[in-house]
């Protein structure tokens, strides 16, 4: 009996050993995972600085584009067009949505100077976003229109040198009785 009961004892010291192992094991572990997680907040602190650098810099630069449209209007406005230039424009053809969203730039632009998405939107019945859209199709088209930013919203006008040919050459070939 007493062999059995030095085997349990001798056993059951065995298991204290590999119990402690184990302990210090999983502490050396929970250590690195604290570490990991110390390296890891650092980073995302480091990461937000970055984004709010960044932020910085977008709204100072959003600043000094509309200083530069403010002052290249002022000069256009005062001067006319302080540039002579001759272009020739290469215009794809455009559907019946990009024609109308067309003759509500080319028509509100003489009533209002330069305009918003939001007013082609009203103007159609759309959304602004597809607004923009259709806005983003007559540029990629060939269409110039000149896109200004005040108070971080675009203001949107045709190039007149271009509004004029229009006017006297039909460069789009729209036609007018089709939208009545």
């Amino acid at each position: 009996m007493n062999h059995i009961f030095g085997k349990f004892f001798l056993r059951g010291s065995s298991l204290g050993l590999k119990g402690k192992k184990l302990r210090q094991e999983f502490t050396k572990i929970r250590q690195e995972f604290e570490e990991h997680l110390l390296s890891i907040n650092e980073n995302t602190n480091e990461i937000a600085a970055n984004y709010e650098y960044t932020c910085e810099i977008e709204a100072k630069l959003d600043k000094l584009s509309e200083r530069v449209d403010q002052i290249q209007m002022h000069l256009e406005s005062t001067s006319g067009n302080f540039v002579s230039r001759s272009k020739d424009f290469d215009v794809k053809r455009l559907n019946r949505r990009e024609q109308e969203v067309f003759l509500v730039i080319y028509t509100l632009e003489e009533e209002k100077g330069s305009l918003t998405y939001e007013d082609i939107a009203k103007k159609l019945d759309m959304s602004e976003q597809l607004a923009s859209n259709y806005v983003t199709s007559l540029i990629e088209k060939g269409v110039p229109i000149i896109k200004r930013y005040l108070n971080s919203k675009p203001y949107l006008r045709l190039d007149p040198e271009f509004k004029t040919l229009q006017a006297k050459e039909n460069i789009l070939q729209l036609s007018l009785h089709e939208f009545i």
